[in-house]
């Protein structure tokens, strides 16, 4: 018997050349990503085997890639990047992507901005 789970990378942390300025993403910057995966039927719930689930350092790896190998303006399309990388390559049916930028480049005093993306798999992508 399968049932639905929701998988959860926190903190995954790159270093990637993203940023609104040129010198910023020269610079790069370090980007903290928070990942929720929905896995519809996930058969390991039953049988304990990774083939009915999610290889969840396949995620943070295809995640990293994206941040490290991509340059982008906004955290916007960063999490789309992301997303889209999870969602085709793992077969998913939903990926909830937040992307952090620590220590952004404003005159205001804060911690971090982070921006939030949730999208359904693309239709015919799912796990067996």
């Amino acid at each position: 018997m399968s049932e639905p789970v929701r998988i959860e990378l926190s903190g995954l942390r790159a270093f990637g050349p993203h940023g609104v300025s040129e010198a910023e993403r020269e610079v790069g910057r370090l980007i903290v990503l928070d990942i929720a995966l929905t896995v519809p039927d996930c058969a390991a719930v039953a049988d304990d085997e990774l083939a009915g689930t999610v290889d969840y350092g396949a995620a943070a790896r295809i995640a990293t890639a994206v941040v490290t190998g991509t340059s982008c303006r906004t955290l916007e399309r960063l999490c789309a990047l992301v997303a889209e990388r999870l969602a085709t390559d793992l077969g998913v049916e939903e990926v909830e992507v937040r992307a952090a930028k620590t220590e952004p480049p404003i005159p205001e005093a804060i911690d971090e901005v982070a921006v939030t993306l949730r999208r359904p798999a693309p239709p015919g992508r799912r796990l067996p």
